[in-house]
Parts: structure tokens; C-alpha cells; sequence
């Protein structure tokens, strides 16, 4: 019925043109000509669309199926591998798993169910199996050489899990990187750090691999070493007395634990006093800030003087030569200037 009204509408086209052509009498009869073989020709093409559509509308019709159905399968999919997950992340939470651990199968569980579903749904709308596991297989050389880096991560994050040199919750410190922050989460290809100021570092798995790194809290103990600089002139005893007492009385200083003060070195211009004890891992930088204004408060308040540097000029007293005759002001010598 659609192909008879295009051809209607082509045969009237023709007869309004060759009206219009006894109308005109300027135009010529190649014109006219031209004008009925472009109808003719439209009307042809017209024709033949209509006539592959009506050919292979019950395909089109199949392929629209297909494609909903597809569509149905991959959104029930998606919800059951929500599920699958969600079922897992419960039977870790159970077991008490390292949550590095419980992030790193999860990433897989995802990554590994949603490429078996498209795998599932591509063959069974049509697709041979063989196709995709040839079109799999030749992507999966392709993606390996140009994703070289992000395989070496995955194998990093692989490394993580089995050597555990940290966990999620540790505070981290990659020298040769200059990064350093509390794990967050352990990731397939990275990790995932805060920074005490609460900014977040995404760090490839491979360099935390391939650099010696340290980890801060993995003890729950941690040593605090301090050293402090007193003056020649005051008295050394009496210093060490003064921080010893406070290292015994301190709560946080663990007093199970060696506690030691001592003369580390002589400096310069003081005599260095170091104190060591131990603290909880997580009160160390409280317990070291706390610890120094404590010092330096006991030290003013028993007149131990805390020296910094200084700088000593002595002058000749036979400067007034070099100024006789100028006419200017000779300075007067000064044993010390400070």
C-alpha cells in the first residue's frame, strides 16, 4: 500500500511537470526528459527499499527481540551478581578476613561475573561460542601488550595480598616516591591512600611492589627517641633527673618498657641529651609533641638554659689608626657582639 502511494505521488509529479512544461514553453524537451528519468529512477529506489524492508521485516522484527531479551538478561544478571557479591562481602565479614583482602576479591568477583555474563548473553543470542572465544583470545593479546602497565599492577596487587606488607588501615611511607599515607583500600590495580591533611593518593600497585616502603603502625608498639640540647654551663644531672621524672610519670610511656636518658653527643655549642622510651603506636606523634613543650617548660623553670646558635665577634682594640684623620666616629672595641 505504501509502494502504490509513491508511485501515485511519482505519476502526478510527472503529469504536474509535463503541465508545467506546456506552461513554460522556455523550458526544453531535455529538461523535461531529465526531469521524468530522475522520478523514474527515485520512484525505482523507492521501490526497492520498501521492497528489502517488507523481504526481511520478520528479521528485524527476530533482531528487536533478541536485543530486549538481551537487555532483560543483562539488568536480571546484574542484580544477581550484586547478590553474589553482596553474599560474599558477608561470609569475609564473618570470618574475620583483612579488609585489603575483602576489597581485592570483590573487585575480582565484579570484574570476573560481568565478563561471564556477557560472555553467556552473547552466545545465546546468536553468537557462536567458538567467535567469542576467538574474539576473547586475540583481545586478550592485544589489551596485554598495550595494557603492560596495568597487568604489572595486577600482579602487584596479587603480591599485596600474599605478602601482606601492609594492610588496610596502616600508615605507609614510599620513600623513593615521596608518598606517604594510611591505607584505605587495597584495589586490582591500585591503592588507594589518605594524607594527614584527608587528601587521597591513588598509587599504581607496582610501585608500592618494586620500592622498599615503610610501614609505619604495623607494630602496635612504637619507640620515641627525642633529643634535646642543653648548655655547657648548666647542670647536667639535674637535666637528666628533670626528664626522667617526667618519662616515669608520663601515661602514655609504657613503663614496662626500657626507658633510657643519656648524653647522645657534645655539641658545639650545647650538650645533647637523647631520651628513649616506648608509646602506644597510636599515641606517638600526641605523646612526642606533649613531651617537648613539657621539656622546655621544666628546663626555663629551673634555669637549665636550652642554648641555640650563636654567633661570637671579637675586635682589635687598635682600630682608632684606621680611622685618624677621617673625621669620622671611631667605634669603641667590644669583647662580644651578640
Amino acid at each position: 500500500m505504501i509502494r502504490e502511494f509513491i508511485v501515485c505521488g511519482a505519476q502526478k509529479l510527472i503529469l504536474t511537470a509535463g503541465v508545467s512544461d506546456v506552461a513554460n514553453e522556455s523550458l526544453g524537451s531535455d529538461v523535461q526528459e531529465s526531469v521524468e528519468q530522475v522520478t523514474t529512477d527515485a520512484a525505482q529506489e523507492v521501490n526497492q527499499f520498501m521492497q528489502f524492508i517488507e523481504d526481511h521485516l520478520p528479521d528485524l522484527i527476530t533482531f528487536g527481540i533478541r536485543v530486549l531479551l538481551a537487555l532483560v538478561f543483562f539488568f536480571v544478571g546484574s542484580k544477581v551478581i550484586k547478590w553474589i557479591r553482596r553474599l560474599v562481602r558477608k561470609s569475609f565479614e564473618r570470618t574475620n578476613a583483612d579488609a585489603g583482602v575483602r576489597q581485592f576479591v570483590d573487585s575480582m568477583l565484579k570484574f570476573g561475573l560481568y565478563s561471564l555474563l556477557i560472555f553467556i548473553i552473547a552466545t545465546k543470542f546468536g553468537v557462536e561460542s567458538s567467535s567469542v572465544a576467538a574474539l576473547i583470545a586475540s583481545a586478550g593479546v592485544a589489551i596485554g601488550l598495550a595494557l603492560q602497565g596495568s597487568l604489572s599492577n595486577f600482579a602487584g596487587g596479587i603480591l599485596i595480598l600474599l605478602l601482606k606488607p601492609f594492610s588496610v588501615g596502616d600508615y605507609i611511607v614510599v620513600t623513593q616516591e615521596g608518598i606517604e599515607g594510611t591505607v584505605k583500600e587495597i584495589q586490582i590495580f591500585y591503592t588507594k591512600l589518605a594524607t594527614v591533611d584527608n587528601q587521597t593518593v591513588v598509587v599504581p600497585n607496582s610501585i608500592l611492589t618494586n620500592n622498599s616502603l615503610t610501614n609505619v603502625t604495623a607494630r602496635p608498639e612504637r619507640k620515641l627517641d627525642l633529643k634535646v640540647g642543653i648548655s655547657y654551663n648548666a647542670d647536667l644531672k639535674k637535666a637528666k633527673s628533670l626528664v626522667e621524672e617526667m618519662l616515669f610519670h608520663d601515661p602514655s610511656v609504657i613503663q614496662d618498657e626500657e626507658i633510657r636518658v643519656f648524653v647522645d653527643s657534645l655539641g658545639e655549642s650545647a650538650v645533647v641529651i637523647g631520651l628513649r622510651a616506648w608509646v602506644k603506636t597510636e599515641e606517638y606523634w600526641a605523646t612526642r609533641w606533649r613531651l617537648l613543650e613539657d621539656i622546655k617548660l621544666i628546663f626555663d623553670k629551673e634555669g637549665i638554659e636550652i642554648p641555640y646558635n650563636q654567633l661570637t665577634v671579637h675586635m682589635q682594640g687598635n682600630t682608632h689608626d684606621l680611622y685618624a684623620g677621617s673625621g669620622d666616629t671611631v667605634p669603641q672595641p667590644e669583647e662580644t657582639l651578640r
